[in-house]
């Protein structure tokens, strides 16, 4: 491949002039950049070629270094292409993406499969005890290795031929799920002209209602819906037929025979994992998965949910139980209790229970406080890190905020982006990722984002949270705190760059600060008055804290079962419906629960068909018996302080993927 030439005036020419090398989005527009792209893959190639040509006998640094060095003007265009048709897409965005998704896949095919760079990779590998290698470099030449193995460097030609075929369809499948999904978010409004359909939701959710509907052209008032089976407003909807015409919505949003319809994607998506998995000498796309992940084999993934389904349904049935003993107190003739009634009634329940009411505690969680004064002052408690808004830092649209992180001396240390509100050209869900990453090789230090989706409220309104939604912040801020902290030599080895059943650790780990009393107290004040909340009511929600816990553990044990059925499917498999594989997976495991339904459907579970955890949404359950484990440590050893705080970031979320994850935890979760 020749290598084009990008002109200069092209923002992704050179690396930014920006602190911490930040994109320029100020400059950067649409057509900027499928020539970077281009430009970037051919100049990526031609290094590759070099590199696996040289007539020189393999070493580290002539095959290792060169490679974590090659690809920057890719990288960089990558990193702020995502950010942008993530959180703030338009239709050419759209298309382009569509078009760059089977040549991004041959490029990297081109590369995992490359004969010459793979057999010097392999050379050095099978030298590596006489290498004197210091651990770090060591780990690098160990995972490259094992990667280019996972992506079938030792297949015959005529095999990695079709695997690139199928690899290829796969992109091409991923990137038109997600595009689907994204449509559906935007167009499946819950629409009403009247207020009473709406009763039970305060001022500003009517009003964000009334202003939304406005926004479309919409008579009355309009509700999105949130990328989940369940919708926030079921726990306040007193009108049970608008309850279950928006869990209809939701429930089938992608369905087959809906507008955008993403049965057949799904169906052969499934099916060509298996073909690929079997291509690489696997039974079915978990076990090629999970080879290198911390469960490691199929069996011991779907052993470790079994045990929790013990749990889930013994809790879910007596949740159940009370729940239709309320419906049938309130209601003449009663009802049978169905998955749009199950947050409404569950709300009354937790109110009674604890005299807690989510309408008593909203207030005092504003957004910006929860953030600045929780999320941002647990983490200086922690770290000594301090935060300092930027507003010099061009962003890719107007509410996103921009803070500078430094340690505790002033060192610099990294750019962190604020994202949270919903937008109609934003995917949904929440999540962290990186505009620029971290390496003491290519000397960048971490730019960090978190993407959420918190309704935006109306003008003069003020965005008040619900207590999952502070939740949410907390958990997509320890993902980030993974990211900066990192301070790792090698780009492929930095950050979040870990197994999936690990990566969820320091995100679930970071959620137990959301209610540590000292960090509350410093954040949980009304948002008009400034006055902290009442001891009494914060009490209530601590001893609330586990209440619907079977509901909440069923919803998801669901989802990770349904994705652990697509994906041990063997390669000779029919194409599966989507009814049928969640009928299977759910009756198998006594989850096929009328009034409990899985949190996401397989037409909607963008983590497993566009997010990477195909055979791998297990990975919050598993990271959560991390979590655990890492709270009672830090009960034991005093809580938040800075020497507890130090300890984990030296010993974990400093080291990426450096060193075997599972020693890494142990070292850490040991007392010396």
């Amino acid at each position: 491949m020749s290598t084009p030439e990008l002109p200069a005036s092209n923002p992704f020419a050179a690396p930014s002039t920006l602190p911490y090398q930040a994109p320029p989005f100020h400059l950067i527009e649409d057509a900027h950049f499928l020539p970077a792209i281009e430009a970037g893959m051919a100049r990526q190639r031609a290094e590759i070629d070099a590199i696996a040509r040289n007539s020189e006998a393999p070493t580290f640094t002539n095959t290792l270094i060169p490679m974590e060095q090659s690809g920057r003007l890719l990288s960089r265009t990558l990193y702020a292409f995502s950010a942008i048709t993530g959180a703030n897409t338009n239709p050419t965005l759209q298309d382009l993406k569509t078009h760059i998704a089977p040549i991004l896949s041959a490029h990297s095919d081109a590369i995992g499969l490359d004969l010459i760079l793979f057999q010097r990779i392999a050379t050095l590998y099978h030298q590596r005890a006489s290498l004197s290698l210091d651990p770090e470099s060591l780990r690098l030449l160990e995972v490259t290795y094992e990667s280019f193995i996972h992506s079938g460097s030792n297949l015959s030609d005529a095999d990695k031929e079709t695997l690139k075929q199928l690899n290829e369809e796969s992109s091409n499948l991923s990137t038109a799920f997600i595009t689907r999904l994204l449509a559906a978010a935007k167009e499946n409004l819950y629409v009403t002209p009247n207020a009473s359909d709406l009763d039970g939701l305060n001022e500003a959710q009517l009003a964000a209602a009334a202003e939304l509907a406005k926004s479309r052209n919409l008579q009355g008032y309009a509700l999105t819906l949130l990328n989940t089976t369940q919708q926030p407003v079921f726990d306040t909807l007193t009108n049970r037929t608008t309850r279950k015409a928006i869990f209809h919505l939701s429930w089938q949003r992608t369905q087959a025979g809906s507008p955008h319809d993403t049965t057949e994607i799904v169906q052969r998506l499934a099916q060509l994992r298996a073909q690929r998995a079997h291509l690489l000498g696997f039974p079915s796309y978990a076990a090629w998965k999970l080879q290198d992940q911390m469960a490691k084999t199929t069996d011991s993934a779907e052993q470790f949910l079994s045990k929790l389904v013990t749990e889930a349904t013994a809790r879910i049935t007596a949740e159940a139980s009370d729940l239709q003993a309320l419906i049938d107190t309130q209601n003449s003739p009663a009802f049978t209790l169905e998955p749009w009634d199950w947050s409404f009634y569950a709300e009354q329940l937790r109110k009674a229970r604890y005299a807690l009411d989510e309408e008593a505690i909203t207030p005092y969680f504003e957004l910006q406080s929860v953030l600045e004064n929780g999320v941002f002052y647990a983490a200086t408690q922690l770290f000594g890190i301090q935060f300092t808004q930027r507003n010099d830092i061009p962003v890719y649209h107007p509410t996103v905020q921009v803070f500078e992180i430094t340690e505790a001396d002033g060192t610099p240390l990294s750019l962190f982006y604020s994202d949270p509100f919903k937008r109609d050209n934003k995917n949904g869900g929440a999540w962290m990722s990186s505009l620029v990453g971290q390496s003491k090789l290519l000397g960048t230090l971490p730019v960090i984002y978190n993407v959420g989706n918190i309704a935006q409220p109306a003008p003069g309104q003020s965005a008040l949270l619900t207590l999952d939604e502070v939740t949410t912040l907390f958990h997509e801020f320890g993902h980030a705190l993974h990211g900066l902290f990192s301070t790792a030599q090698y780009p492929s080895l930095a950050g979040t760059a870990v197994a999936r059943d690990f990566v969820e650790f320091p995100s679930q780990f970071n959620e137990y600060w959301a209610t540590y009393p000292a960090v509350f107290t410093n954040y949980a004040k009304h948002h008009a008055t400034g006055e902290p909340m009442p001891a009494g009511l914060a009490e209530k929600i601590r001893k609330a804290k586990d209440f619907n816990r079977g509901y909440h553990l069923t919803e998801v044990l669901a989802s990770s079962l349904i994705d652990m059925q697509w994906h041990t499917l063997p390669p000779d498999a029919p194409l599966q419906t989507p009814d049928q594989i969640e009928l299977k997976a759910l009756v198998a495991n006594g989850l096929d629960l009328p009034y409990a339904r899985p949190r996401y459907r397989s037409t909607y579970f963008a983590h497993i068909w566009g997010g990477g955890y195909a055979a791998g949404y297990y990975a919050y359950q598993w990271a959560e018996t991390l979590e655990n484990q890492a709270i009672a440590w830090f009960e034991s050893h005093g809580g938040l302080t800075r020497a507890n705080g130090d300890r984990l970031r030296n010993m974990v979320l400093s080291r990426g993927n450096t060193e075997d994850l599972a020693q890494m935890y142990a070292n850490w979760i040991n007392e010396a």
